[in-house]
């Protein structure tokens, strides 16, 4: 068996993944099973792969096995017992304090005022950390068809889009919608993930190497780009419609530099071709504008809605984040949190059950210490990035980064990463760029 069919077989535990990743993960919290079958799904890909893992602990770069390791112990300190003379002098611990006293309990408490949610949110990680481990050592060539085939299953979900927007309930939707038929949700319970999954998409047709040369490639690439835009419209969701931008851009960059570097008149008509599709698709998406008719114009009236609830919302948590700063409350704690610090003049009949921002979210839950290794995930993100400027697979690279770019940005105004599908999608996100950003580096190694 040649070393090709070799590596083909030894990446189906990740394709495995990536696969029930898409189909059960989508849900969030309110559907522990199909979270559960995705993370054993994860457990099951580092089981078959070993030494991926052990690969990854001796040549990843040293800055990023330090942020998985105080990603992954950040929420494991916080469910360690404390002696009950540590614990009541944290901040905001004196509502706890009183409810033991009431039943009349003491003792040991960790800082996680819900030590079960906590513990459920570290056992999330397992799905990203997969990713990351059990694809490691597979090569560039299978980490770029691993990318088509998310650009497939982008395909997969604008197609189911096409059964649920003519459907009259939700039994086309996996978790039923409060709109039923409106809305474009493919395998998610909520919009804007779709949206934002949808743009990876996007980005990896509009920047990945063809699977191989063709004359039809150029206009392959630029029909599912447009098919993928559109389904990200179809969503409704203004995040995504506004981020969508982030790969538009860097595909247009893309054919430019096809145009300046390759002088040759194939590769100079293919690239005005791109340009010339993405140009159409700008007057496509102003005339969108201009008419705004059916389901996209409703989409862009939603940029219009003044009566944004999360304003309120913000206000709140921002409130609760201070009463526990700088410790937090405990990762996952927000849904009970809120509702003590929610205010009367806030309150509605719909729980908030998430900050719908969430860096507020995680100043709460997570404290100084959380947005100390969210701020150097950022920084590490950004240095890969620069790192890849000088690779041949770059844009590739920088096709997932583009989508982790896009999950920050989403976190200002929703919670991107509190699904198992988005967090599984953005592991390999992060693979894609770590591994293609430092290639030639792990080649000479």
């Amino acid at each position: 068996m040649d070393q090709t069919a070799t590596d083909r077989i030894s990446a189906w535990p990740f394709v495995l993944l990536l696969l029930v990743a898409f189909a059960a993960g989508g849900g969030g919290i309110g559907y522990p099973m199909a979270n559960l079958a995705v993370q054993l799904a994860a457990l099951a890909a580092l089981a078959s792969r070993p030494g991926s893992v052990a690969a990854f602990w001796r040549e990843a770069p040293l800055a990023l096995r330090l942020l998985v390791i105080l990603s992954l112990a950040l929420p494991l300190c916080q469910i360690i017992p404390l002696p009950e003379s540590v614990w009541t002098t944290l901040p905001g611990r004196s509502l706890v304090a009183r409810s033991l006293e009431q039943v009349g309990a003491s003792g040991a408490m960790p800082i996680s005022v819900d030590p079960r949610r906590t513990l459920l949110a570290l056992t999330a990680l397992v799905t990203p950390a997969a990713m990351l481990f059990a694809g490691w050592n597979l090569p560039r060539e299978r980490l770029i068809d691993l990318g088509w085939l998310v650009v497939g299953l982008g395909i997969v979900t604008v197609l189911m889009g096409l059964v649920q927007l003519g459907a009259t309930t939700g039994a086309g939707t996996l978790y039923g919608a409060r709109k039923a038929g409106a809305l474009l949700l493919g395998t998610f319970a909520n919009r804007n993930s779709t949206g934002l999954f949808l743009t990876f998409a996007v980005g990896l047709a509009a920047l990945l190497p063809a699977p191989r040369p063709h004359p039809a490639i150029v206009y392959a690439r630029v029909a599912v780009c447009v098919l993928l835009a559109v389904g990200v419209a179809l969503t409704q969701s203004r995040t995504a419609l506004v981020l969508l931008i982030v790969p538009v851009l860097l595909g247009t960059a893309r054919a430019l530099s096809v145009l300046l570097a390759r002088k040759t008149p194939g590769a100079a008509r293919a690239a005005m071709i791109g340009l010339g599709a993405l140009a159409l698709v700008g007057v496509a998406g102003g005339t969108l504008v201009v008419a705004g008719p059916g389901r996209i114009g409703e989409a862009l009236e939603r940029f219009e809605a003044k009566d944004d609830p999360r304003r309120f919302i913000w206000e709140d948590a921002t409130f609760s984040a201070g009463r526990y700063w700088p410790v937090g409350a405990g990762i996952g704690t927000f849904d009970e949190i809120y509702q003590i610090d929610e205010s009367l003049e806030n309150l509605t009949a719909r729980r908030a059950g998430r900050a719908h921002n969430d860096f507020i979210e995680l100043t709460m839950e997570a404290g100084a210490a959380g947005l100390a290794v969210a701020a150097a995930w950022l920084v590490m993100l950004a240095w890969l990035t620069l790192r890849a400027r000088r690779d041949p697979h770059r844009w590739a690279a920088w096709a997932g980064g583009a989508f982790l770019l896009v999950i920050a940005l989403q976190s200002i105004t929703d919670y991107p990463l509190r699904n198992q599908t988005i967090l599984a999608f953005a592991g390999f996100a992060l693979l894609l760029l770590v591994r293609l950003a430092g290639s030639d580096r792990r080649a000479r190694t």
